[in-house]
């Protein structure tokens, strides 16, 4: 039932969040609200903070593990869409998209206009306002790579300011939103900027093998099929009905290390350190591939622990096998990483979003 009610915003109560979420797992909201204007989302703000209640912006879903009990404040699920803005020069392409547009579709129309810079991000789940806040990446892509600005409303003065992408201090999986600020923003556009000379970037190891006996030059459309077409081989392509799906992609981000961890992690398999894959990073540390540290601690491909499991495609996506409540879940993700703190010395860092009463 309504709580609230303008014209621009409406408040339901006891909202459950489960059908909301990729898991879908969790308890209800206490309030809840649909948000699909700039001024709703300033007024939604304003209604908790009159009450005192906390305040979380749901998107996609697809990144986030609700508790059993659910949340006690305020969810601002984010709707807000309409046609994305272009402006094009002989240098750029300028595109707005507001948060509530899902990613996939955005991802698409700029491939279908032959432009190159996102198109390695096809198929990820969620929603455009969410992929600033984990600087989303696959295959050899990072949506920052192409964000000139993202518009948010600013919790400490209740203003809609524009911050330019120096300003959002993106990083691995990481911006202001999620890190140095992580409650003081809302966002609510994101401005893309892409360079029309820009080719399809293939480097990643499993698109140079799909495009390895394709002799003439791809485009941006064919890059977005080979990544959906790879990513639905791997279970990470989320299709309603498949078991495999009902996960938050992957769980655990891949950790960056100092370069001496790779002895360790030899000695205790007993390999070559040359045989432990890894990547430099520009800082001189090494990523490494969590989903291999999981293999390599036994923890394979359709491993199960009670109704949470491991995804029989992806190593790294948890999902819930049918019946499995937030506790299954982060039981799992627990005893995961205790494993690999125990065998390698690292400490997996949790992808999704935590949100409890």
């Amino acid at each position: 039932m309504p709580t609230s009610s303008s014209p621009s915003l409406t408040i339901e109560e006891h909202v459950p969040l489960a059908p909301y979420t990729t898991l879908r797992i969790g308890g209800p909201a206490r309030f809840f609200c649909d948000i699909s204007s700039e001024a709703a989302l300033r007024e939604a703000v304003q209604f908790a903070r009159e009450r005192s209640l906390r305040v979380f912006v749901l998107g996609g879903g697809s990144n986030l593990l609700v508790g059993d009990k659910g949340f006690d404040g305020l969810v601002l699920h984010l709707t807000l869409n309409a046609p994305v803005q272009t402006t094009s020069t002989a240098q750029d392409v300028d595109c707005i998209a507001l948060a509530g547009l899902d990613w996939d579709a955005f991802v698409l129309q700029i491939c279908q206009q032959g432009i190159s810079g996102i198109e390695c991000l096809a198929g990820i789940p969620g929603l455009v306002g969410g992929t600033p806040v984990q600087n989303v990446g696959a295959y050899g892509q990072e949506v920052a790579d192409t964000i000139h600005s993202v518009r948010a409303l600013d919790l400490e003065t209740l203003d809609f300011v524009d911050l330019p992408r120096r300003a959002c201090a993106f990083g691995y999986r990481r911006s202001i939103f999620n890190t140095t600020n992580p409650n003081r923003y809302i966002v609510a556009a994101v401005q893309f900027r892409f360079n029309p000379a820009a080719s399809p970037n293939i480097t990643y190891a499993d698109l140079k093998s799909h495009f390895a006996n394709i002799p003439s030059p791809s485009t941006p459309l064919d890059v977005y099929h080979a990544v959906r077409e790879i990513r639905n081989r791997k279970g990470m392509l989320l299709v309603e009905g498949e078991p495999d799906c009902r996960s938050a992609g992957s769980f655990f981000k891949n950790p960056i290390v100092p370069a001496t961890i790779l002895n360790y992690i030899a000695d205790s398999l007993n390999l070559d350190p040359a045989a432990v894959p890894n990547w430099p990073t520009p800082d001189g540390k090494l990523k490494l591939p969590a989903a291999w540290l999981l293999e390599r601690a036994g923890f394979h491909r359709g491993f199960a622990l009670g109704e949470a499991g491991i995804s029989s495609r992806h190593t790294l996506a948890l999902i819930n096998r049918g019946h499995a409540r937030a506790t299954d879940i982060t039981a799992l993700r627990d005893r995961i990483q205790q494993e690999i703190k125990a065998k390698f010395g690292i400490q997996l860092e949790q992808e999704p979003v935590e949100l409890n009463f």
